[in-house]
């Protein structure tokens, strides 16, 4: 079950969970601050038996698209469906018509194996290939 964490955003799991979700060169206290200072941010944690397992955050884009910018799994209890249900649950509760992601190699075989469409581009000259990974919502364009 998603629970909203934003107000929880210190305490120490919630800290443990972001932490494991930062980029390099992201910096923990520049990312809480967004998620607090702007409504569009949102971070949700799945809880089973009582404990965080997971993160998710993302934003807004407009109505139509989110945009993921957190995914992450404690590494105890990665493997078993965790981050794949974080993505369904959010699309039931946001009803994008598109989810977005950028991420590394490992994040895109992660992205493609649950039905994004993934494509690589180099962000930086001379720098490390990165995926955008896209996700289109069927069930929103039949309504």
């Amino acid at each position: 079950m998603l629970v909203d964490v934003k107000a929880k955003i210190a305490d120490e799991e919630i800290q443990e969970l972001l932490n494991y979700a930062l980029w390099d060169g992201e910096d923990n206290d520049s990312v809480i601050d967004l998620y607090i200072a702007d409504e569009t941010y949102k971070l949700y944690a799945f809880q089973e038996e009582e404990q965080f397992v997971g993160l998710i955050g993302y934003r807004s884009v407009d109505r139509q698209v989110i945009e993921l910018l957190h995914l992450v799994v404690h590494p105890e209890a990665r493997g078993m469906g965790y981050g794949r249900g974080m993505i369904l649950d959010a699309l039931v509760l946001e009803q994008p018509s598109a989810i977005v992601a950028e991420t590394d190699e490992d994040g895109a075989d992660f992205f493609r194996s649950i039905g994004f469409q993934v494509t690589g581009f180099i962000k930086f000259e001379g720098g490390p290939e990165y995926f955008r990974c896209i996700y289109e919502s069927e069930e929103h364009g039949e309504g």
